[in-house]
């Protein structure tokens, strides 16, 4: 991150998973309930961003790899859930009135934290979620110098959402540098145009 900057790093529940525990999905609310975000201790850290819509990440507290812990939430969430992130103060934000809206999310954080700027290093659903949303602006892409052979490994950028025959219609990239890193690791850097 420190290559490409940034204000902080964001990725969607699982893959979060592999640094904080997880609970049961809690039973959400029938209806969704606009409640005031929470901003937590930032301690000019970096922020750690989840994505987690029915707040089964279970933080022990606010600090992630060293970041400041931040979870978007769906508005349908439980009070308790709500309650159990602020005790250990981790930050927490709303994806808009349906759980769904990231810009609404981004915007949110871009405003209580002041920052610009997140790299974005999600899964594939996340990624194509923020690509179909046109809330990427550049793609940092390694690859590395390594045949897996493995079958059924997901694409970079996959789309499970309504209207799901062309999500990423009218996006390309260019080309905005390449380099050979340690390894023969190669490094791309594409701008994400549209239109």
């Amino acid at each position: 991150m420190k290559r490409i900057g940034g204000d902080g790093w964001i990725v969607g529940r699982k893959t979060m998973a592999d640094s904080v525990a997880e609970h049961p999905a809690p039973p959400l609310l029938p209806e969704p309930c606009i409640r005031p975000h929470f901003v937590g201790e930032r301690a000019g850290r970096a922020l750690a961003v989840a994505i987690d819509p029915s707040g089964r990440l279970a933080f022990d507290g606010n600090d992630v790899d060293g970041d400041h812990a931040v979870v978007i939430l769906s508005p349908s969430v439980p009070q308790s859930t709500l309650d159990r992130l602020r005790e250990r103060g981790v930050s927490y934000v709303f994806a808009g009135a349906d759980g769904h809206d990231l810009a609404a999310a981004l915007t949110t954080i871009g405003e209580a934290f002041a920052v610009r700027r997140l790299t974005l290093q999600g899964g594939a659903t996340t990624n194509g979620r923020f690509l179909a949303a046109d809330l990427i602006d550049h793609v940092s892409t390694l690859i590395m110098p390594a045949i897996d052979g493995l079958s059924g490994v997901r694409a970079i950028y996959e789309f499970d959402g309504p209207d799901a025959t062309r999500p990423f219609e009218g996006r390309h990239l260019r080309l905005v540098s390449s380099e050979t890193l340690e390894g023969g690791v190669v490094w791309l850097r594409h701008e994400v145009r549209r239109g």
